[in-house]
């Protein structure tokens, strides 16, 4: 299995994909405010028998690295010494507004589309990475 994982600051987008079928489908979506995103983490890589997880690299339209980019980095590094299986970034441009297209697209309800919006980023984060890997 294939963890995705889109960082924010309040929230994180969690999605999975199966290395067979290579579709990734969102999982959850973890609040920041109330758990730990780590501690969360680290536990579905064991429960899922997680192999590697991909982490979103936010950078800017200019290709620059930014504020987000620094709280990123942290995450990363933070992610990388508590779990046993390898961690891998890639570029996350876009993928909430993807992600928002696709469920207003669906018919969702705003409630519904602000719930699901970072685990539908993850997704299409994990997807991109996937397609790259081919």
């Amino acid at each position: 299995m294939i963890l995705g994982v889109d960082p924010g600051q309040r929230r994180v987008g969690v999605a999975v994909a199966d290395p067979e079928t290579r579709f990734a489908r969102p999982l959850e979506v973890i609040d920041r405010t109330t758990s730990d995103a780590i501690a969360r983490i680290k536990e579905l890589v064991v429960t899922m028998g997680v192999d590697c997880v991909v982490v979103g690299r936010p950078v800017g339209l200019s290709g620059r690295h930014g504020p987000a980019a620094e709280a990123q980095r942290s995450f990363l590094e933070l992610l990388k010494s508590e779990v046993a299986v390898d961690v891998a970034e890639f570029d996350e441009r876009f993928t909430t507004v993807l992600a928002e297209r696709a469920l207003i697209a669906s018919g969702a309800s705003s409630r519904v589309r602000r719930a699901k919006r970072d685990a539908v980023a993850a997704q299409v984060m994990l997807q991109g990475y996937l397609d790259s890997t081919r």
